[in-house]
């Protein structure tokens, strides 16, 4: 048996597939064929989208790989389970009935690609920000029809991230497009921001008044859809019982080093030490210029050590985080891996707003004391996600550059990972508050794991979630709720420390096949060569392991 069709030409297919039903995505990855178009989320879009992913699976499992070359046949596997995980979010989880702040995000990114990178001159941008914005009636009409009923925590966020889009639409986008000086263009910018926002508006009138006081629907995906959205998001196939069992583990070993730490600091209680510690903060609005300095140091330190390959390229800018996105802590925005041209990238974090009383804005600013931002830093920008997708542009595999496939716990648990890997390479030795900021993140997503596992497989509230976050983590109350409601419409953040734990797998692997001449660097840069792909294929790769044993 042969293939019916090269796998080559399936794959350019199903790219040019999403492309065109995800603009949002292609864009993302430096495609820019579709950028005057919003996505389509009517219900009879997504009944065709099910209908067409269904056919690609056929094709795909038509395509046999044992007449592939090696390296097509992890691709292959990579594709197959992307496209199960799309129906399953589709047909399964089915976010788009449930979720308001789905097509907020959808748009607002959309919105925010075309603003923050110079890909093309600003009077094309500017022109597919109109067409876009002429399409937001349709988004929000089809967010109308389609959720029927939503959690109320779905509602309450929903409301809160198409507040911050409106606020893009109405006080970024004219900012972004201050020095056009086309008048048809900015008129039209300015009809169709009024219209968009008009629609916007109704919508979230309707949220507050309409849908909310009947948002009685459960957030929890339940054990099953829990369990296999991981297994075809991110390849992981061990039981939610075990992955509990890993991260309670994992928590009380961090926590006894975090406290052996701490205690070291005044010798008194390891919890009030790092309370004191975390009154060590930028200034409100200084925020930015301290982040500037750390990402400077740190490309010194990489750049003289041998722990991975820095490429040469365009500077990253520190920016407050877009309106939209206030929900997000801190974020890294890059130009996509197929862009024709390099641009600027974006580490955005997010500070205080005037508005907040004095109290609320030292609380915020603790969260961002400077051991915790040194580690932010490295895990946004250096030797984390900027660093990352700066290998990326290098990669042949179409499958492993394109951001489509890219698994959220490889990308987010090499990030994680990078924030040990500078500890062990001596960054900022002897300096305890670092260590301790190191280990606080680390307790973060560990809390992460336990929270997600709890909410959806069993029958945690936020409020208990909160008060895990609070009591097992050390955070700041405003900081815990907000990671607790996370959880809720994104189980997936469990897999910044899982991730990292299978990175360490991978390693510590890798190594014992070394026999002696391993070399950080070596295995660090080999990882990043082979793309954004799931740790079986990793390990596939890199170790010629098959047997899908990711994680212990």
């Amino acid at each position: 048996m042969h293939p019916s069709e090269p796998f080559p030409h399936f794959v350019d297919d199903y790219l040019a597939y999403l492309y065109e039903v995800h603009p949002t995505l292609a864009a993302q990855d430096g495609v820019h064929v579709h950028d005057d178009l919003l996505e389509d989320l009517s219900r009879a879009a997504i009944d065709a989208h099910v209908r067409a992913l269904a056919g690609f699976s056929r094709r795909l499992h038509q395509i046999d790989p044992a007449h592939l070359p090696p390296a097509e046949q992890v691709d292959r596997g990579i594709v197959a389970a992307n496209v199960d995980a799309r129906l399953h979010d589709l047909e399964v989880v089915r976010t788009w009935e449930r979720s308001p702040q789905f097509y907020a995000d959808t748009l607002g990114a959309s919105l925010a690609g075309q603003a923050l990178f110079g890909y093309a001159a600003e009077p094309d941008r500017a022109r597919r920000v109109v067409s876009k914005l002429r399409q937001v009636p349709r988004l929000v009409q089809a967010a109308r029809d389609n959720i029927k009923e939503s959690p109320g925590i779905f509602v309450k966020v929903g409301i809160e991230t198409w507040r911050g889009v409106l606020t893009f639409i109405e006080s970024d986008l004219p900012r972004a497009f201050k020095s056009l000086d086309d008048l048809h263009i900015l008129g039209d910018l300015a009809d169709t921001s009024s219209e968009a926002a008009t629609a916007i508006s109704t919508y979230i009138a309707y949220l507050e008044t309409d849908l909310a006081p009947r948002a009685k629907a459960s957030f929890r995906l339940g054990r099953e859809k829990f369990e296999l959205k991981i297994k075809h998001d991110e390849g992981i196939t061990l039981s939610a019982e075990r992955l509990l069992s890993i991260a309670l583990r994992e928590l009380g070993e961090t926590q006894e080093q975090f406290r052996t730490l701490a205690s070291t600091l005044d010798g008194g209680d390891p919890v009030q030490a790092w309370r004191q510690a975390k009154d060590e903060y930028p200034e409100p609005g200084q925020l930015m210029a301290v982040a500037q300095e750390q990402v400077q140091e740190l490309a010194a330190f990489l750049r003289k050590q041998a722990v991975v390959t820095v490429p040469e390229g365009e500077p990253v800018v520190v920016a407050p985080s877009p309106d939209f996105y206030r929900w997000a802590f801190a974020s890294m925005w890059t130009p996509g891996p197929f862009e024709s041209k390099p641009t600027r990238a974006f580490y955005y974090l997010t500070d205080v707003e005037r508005g907040w009383t004095p109290e609320r804005q030292r609380e915020h600013m603790r969260d961002f004391n400077l051991p915790t931002l040194w580690n932010i830093s490295i895990h946004e920008v250096y030797p984390g996600h900027f660093l990352q997708y700066q290998h990326l542009r290098g990669v042949a595999s179409k499958v492993r550059r394109s951001l489509a496939f890219a698994p959220m716990s490889f990308t987010e648990g090499w990030a994680h990972y990078a924030e040990q890997v500078m500890v062990e390479a001596g960054f900022r030795r002897g300096d305890v508050l670092f260590r301790l900021g190191q280990l606080a993140e680390a307790l973060v997503r560990l809390a992460r794991v336990v929270v997600s596992i709890r909410l959806h497989c069993e029958d945690l509230s936020v409020e208990q979630g909160m008060r895990f976050f609070r009591d097992e983590a050390f955070l700041e109350e405003a900081s815990a709720r907000r990671e607790a409601e996370r959880g809720t419409f994104d189980p997936s953040y469990l897999v910044y420390s899982i991730g990292k734990l299978m990175m360490l797998k991978l390693r510590h692997d890798y190594q014992e096949q070394q026999d002696g001449r391993f070399s950080m660097r070596t295995f660090h840069d080999a990882v990043l060569a082979q793309g954004n792909a799931p740790f079986w294929a990793h390990r596939r790769l890199l170790l010629n392991d098959s047997s899908g044993a990711v994680l212990e």
